[in-house]
């Protein structure tokens, strides 16, 4: 099992908020190149491999379906889930193949950042016509 935790903190002190939105702004143009050639109409994993592929010519670090537990406050693992990518060990991001965004895919990406301790997000709709993409920021409590 991957350990969210540790791998989080450590990614965190190595890269600065500026980096990340620098990340961010790489991901959302390559995100944006592969839906203007593919369009929508293709499932999630068409995506998502694509994505991945040409991230990786980027010669970005990209890992797609991250396993990662939910614990409970005295830390019992209540169940598991895969996000779709984690991209240089500090963004998450989850993709979907749908006609519009809806709030329950924006409470999977926020429920997947609180459990990894991950700060950011982003949740990117190849299924519409025109790309739709939300980036998210937990701050620290």
């Amino acid at each position: 099992m991957w350990d969210c935790r540790k791998e989080a903190q450590k990614a965190q002190k190595d890269m600065n908020e500026k980096q990340i939105f620098e990340l961010c702004d790489i991901v959302r143009e390559t995100s944006f190149a592969l839906h203007s050639y593919h369009r929508h109409g293709h499932l999630e994993k068409v995506y998502e491999n694509g994505l991945t592929h040409r991230l990786r010519k980027h010669g970005i670090k990209i890992e797609q379906q991250i396993p990662l537990s939910v614990h409970d406050e005295d830390g019992t693992v209540l169940g598991e889930y895969f996000a779709d990518l984690l991209v240089e060990n500090v963004l998450i991001v989850e993709l979907k193949a749908v006609r519009s965004i809806t709030p329950e895919h924006t409470a999977q990406l926020l429920g997947y950042l609180r459990s990894s301790q991950k700060e950011h997000g982003l949740l990117i709709n190849f299924g519409s016509p025109r790309l739709q993409i939300k980036k998210y920021a937990l701050s620290e409590k």
